[in-house]
């Protein structure tokens, strides 16, 4: 009897164990959502540049700096989404022109396309010029730039900075009761959906939200009190991932200055 219930007992162990596996296995699985056709793409500003310096995003030169090093795009009002696509990334590539390569760039939404095709196509990407022509061939850049406007497949992707932790500039017009700050170099979704602020002295539940001011430039008033650093910031991305940069603006800070976080999704 007590053989027969071992061997039972030996059956079940195995058959647990091989459910176990299989349920690792499928859930270290990517789910690719593929390619999406229903684009267009032109490119603005300089044909090696990184599109226009600034932009409705709020990342002023770090458009041409690392990590995104001119890689970079502006987007029609679906992808742009009133600034909430801000930081986002996409793979886009063109096989429709003889200069296409057919292989994919990355890019990073830094820019609100807001005329022409950017509003007669369903979704548009207004790339740099350095992104434009990396779509080409080799030596073909010039080619498929010439063309100014191709057909486009695009799929959106994590970002990855590459170890680069999230940066806040704080806005020039921020003072002793109000704060703003551009918020750069999200990983993963790319995106955030809301940005809280603690203020020195405070106990853990006086996370207070920010506002979306445009882009990715978030503000906090304090109504009329002096605002007391260092601040501490919350942030939670388009799919709700959460992290906390502690006290990333520092005591005497200043306005026009770039804090650097040591934290990333």
């Amino acid at each position: 009897m007590a053989s027969k219930i071992g061997a039972v007992l030996s059956c079940f162990l195995a058959v647990t164990a091989l459910a176990c596996s299989l349920r690792s296995c499928c859930a270290s699985v990517e789910v690719q959502a593929g390619w999406s056709s229903d684009a267009g793409a032109t490119w603005y500003g300089s044909p090696i540049g990184g599109g226009s310096e600034g932009g409705a995003c709020g990342y002023q030169n770090a458009v041409d700096q690392p990590p995104f090093s001119y890689m970079v795009t502006a987007g029609g009002p679906s992808i742009y989404q009133d600034g909430k696509g801000c930081g986002a990334c996409y793979q886009v590539k063109c096989t429709a022109h003889p200069s296409c390569s057919g292989s994919p760039v990355t890019v990073v939404l830094t820019d609100l396309c807001p005329g022409g095709a950017c509003l007669t196509e369903p979704v548009h990407f207004d790339l740099s010029g350095t992104a434009f022509g990396d779509m080409a061939k080799p030596g073909q850049g010039d080619q498929l730039r010439n063309a100014g406007h191709v057909q486009v497949q695009y799929a959106r992707v994590p970002c990855n900075w590459n170890g680069v932790d999230i940066a806040f500039k704080v806005d020039a017009g921020s003072n002793a009761n109000y704060l703003a700050v551009a918020i750069e170099y999200e990983s993963g979704d790319g995106d955030l959906r809301a940005v809280e602020i603690m203020q020195s002295g405070a106990s853990g539940a006086a996370w207070a939200p920010m506002q979306r001011s445009w882009g990715a430039v978030w503000r906090y008033n304090s109504g009329g009190s002096a605002l007391r650093a260092p601040f501490s910031l919350r942030l939670t991305s388009g799919s709700g991932r959460t992290l906390v940069a502690s006290n990333v603006i520092p005591a005497g800070w200043e306005p026009g200055k770039t804090y650097r976080s040591v934290v990333n999704f």
